[in-house]
């Protein structure tokens, strides 16, 4: 599969703002690294979501339905790939980088939060995948916008 990281976010604390990054390591046992939802999730016996991604066509298409001004990590996800379609099933094996393996394991659903946050893109948001993906992490590794 083709495709880039379009970029990376996280946030430190149960509904705490996103940061940008350019970096960053993720590891199986923390997520992203510095990410609330990825540590929680890490120490969970199924750790279905370690780190979710969205795909920046999805975001799109959702945000200009909705007629939607805001960026991409107001998703709350930690990943945005750009040129890629993932299968719309658990168990797709992605390398970002050098060394980071991630699988799919579920639809990341879209929450009320988005509706909050601009009214109609929770009903964009939630046919054929578009909210996203949860990832579980395979192999750690080290990410940059860009791969």
């Amino acid at each position: 599969m083709g495709g880039r990281l379009a970029g990376i976010a996280r946030h430190g604390e149960p509904k705490g703002s996103m940061e940008q990054l350019r970096h960053v390591g993720v590891t199986i046992d923390e997520g992203v690294h510095g990410d609330f939802r990825g540590g929680l999730a890490s120490t969970k016996r199924r750790r279905t979501r370690q780190v979710s991604l969205i795909e920046r066509e999805s975001w799109d298409t959702a945000a200009a339905a909705a007629q939607c001004p805001y960026e991409w990590w107001n998703s709350r996800r930690n990943l945005l790939v750009e040129g890629v379609r993932l299968p719309r099933q658990g168990g797709a094996k992605v390398q970002v980088g050098a060394t980071l393996v991630i699988e799919s394991t579920e639809e990341c659903a879209p929450c009320a939060r988005m509706e909050a946050l601009h009214a109609g893109l929770l009903a964009e948001l939630t046919p054929g995948w578009r909210g996203g993906f949860a990832v579980r992490v395979i192999t750690d590794g080290e990410i940059a916008v860009g791969d």
